[in-house]
């Protein structure tokens, strides 16, 4: 068994891409099978280096591999030699309209209420016909033959499925400049690289009932190929997701401190009858993944949901993996520990370094200033052998008038700045007794 993952280097892969690559990905190594990725960049215009770079690095992010790797780019000579063939045997046949004439065409049809079907015109011409064209300068785009006949197969999602060929347009395979476009390099790829399961977005329905046709049209028996088509996953509010409008793009998560597993975890479930868990490595989702689970609904993909997953995942994580996934400088034992259960994600580690041993101004309401200032002249000095916080406490319970919110909370807001996060206690220790008193100090001016 052998699938393939065939993206274009034109944008960041967005959660809507990376379904289908972990989908395919766990398909096929749930059934220890074989798994291809292929750029998809005949589209030279469009097409850049450091998407393909992107799209590499997020994968190898992801822990998403793969057994071989392909470019379109490095495949023009084999795709005109297939053209050559399906030429001679009449599979393929010049066309000589041009844009304008063919737009004009598909107005003509939808004032009548027609379907935009290409009206095989270019069948008719004769040799005289093709040569007056060619001397006007014009050069063939070249069409492929839909036959009339069904096109079915068993869909792994959606079950049945029939297209009549007289209902599909005679597809461009190849434009005036000589470009093959996806329809028909991607069937070349299949077919050279001996796919066998296809798995991808519905909007490739129609493609690949075209596909059917142009694989038998080169040798293929019939029902070769096992397809499944996923519903399109959308933003919460419905929006589509677009990888050219760098949309819940891979890479703004990974910078925004969000773990690979949580994105794992969401469009892994995502769309199917399982519920949404955290969950901590790949052969975990594996052991559970199957494919039928898939609906045919529009999944909704929610960021919330994501960041939720998110911070599940952090408050669970060991010292250990916070070291791999966080590369954060300073990151101690004791620091992670004491910070973990307020972080959202690892980006917040910066934050929270600040707050316990950088450089932080500190405010307080006017009537806290006496008790700060009491506080301060009260908290040992250095060097603290043990952490003074207990004592300390105690200390000012006995001497004020305060307990509860009213001590704590103008503590944590002189020693932080901030109105929430870890214990005192904590804080406390990991500042140091001299932080501590810098932070009580300027809290006072």
């Amino acid at each position: 068994m052998k699938t393939r993952f065939a993206p274009s280097p034109t944008g960041y892969i967005h959660v809507g891409n990376c379904r289908t690559l972990l989908v395919n990905w766990l398909f096929t190594r749930a059934q220890k099978g074989i798994f291809l990725l292929r750029l998809d960049d005949t589209d030279l215009e469009r097409s850049e280096k450091k998407y393909e770079r992107a799209l590499l690095e997020d994968l190898a992010w992801l822990g998403l591999d793969y057994d071989d790797y392909i470019k379109q780019s490095d495949r023009m000579a084999r795709y005109a030699e297939v053209a050559d063939i399906l030429k001679k045997e009449g599979h393929l046949y010049p066309c000589y309209e041009t844009s304008e004439e063919l737009e004009f065409k598909r107005k003509r049809q939808a004032a009548q209420g027609l379907p935009p079907l290409y009206d095989r015109a270019a069948l008719t011409l004769t040799g005289p016909q093709r040569q007056a064209y060619e001397k006007e300068g014009r050069k063939p785009h070249w069409r492929f033959l839909i036959k009339d006949e069904a096109i079915e197969w068993n869909d792994m999602v959606r079950g049945p499925l029939h297209f009549e060929g007289r209902n599909l347009s005679d597809p461009v395979l190849i434009r005036e400049d000589g470009v093959v476009l996806y329809t028909f390099a991607s069937v070349v790829d299949d077919m050279d690289t001996k796919i066998t399961h296809i798995i991808r977005g519905e909007d490739h329905l129609t493609n690949t009932a075209v596909q059917v046709q142009v694989w038998e049209a080169l040798g293929l028996p019939k029902n070769t190929l096992t397809f499944g088509h996923l519903s399109l996953l959308q933003g919460a509010e419905g929006s589509q997701l677009s990888k050219r409008l760098g949309t819940e793009s891979i890479r703004d998560f990974r910078e925004k401190g969000i773990l690979p597993m949580a994105i794992n975890s969401l469009l892994a479930k995502i769309g199917t009858s399982d519920s949404v868990q955290p969950v901590q490595t790949l052969d975990e989702l594996m052991t559970t993944f199957d494919i039928k689970k898939f609906s045919r609904a529009t999944p909704k993909f929610s960021t919330d949901e994501l960041q939720t997953l998110n911070e599940k995942l952090i408050h669970h994580m060991s010292y250990e993996e916070a070291l791999k996934q966080s590369h954060f400088p300073h990151l101690d034992k004791s620091f992670w520990e004491a910070v973990r259960p307020n972080l959202k994600t690892l980006s917040d580690l910066s934050d929270w370094w600040f707050v316990c041993r950088g450089q932080v101004e500190t405010r307080i309401s006017p009537e806290d200033v006496a008790f700060i200032t009491h506080a301060k002249d009260r908290l040992p000095v250095g060097p603290w052998t043990e952490n003074p916080w207990e004592g300390w406490k105690t200390l000012l319970q006995q001497t004020t008038d305060r307990k509860g919110k009213s001590l704590f909370q103008p503590l944590r807001q002189a020693l932080t700045g901030q109105e929430h996060g870890p214990e005192l206690k904590t804080i406390l220790w990991l500042m140091g007794p001299d932080i501590a008193h810098e932070r009580l100090r300027g809290a006072l001016k």
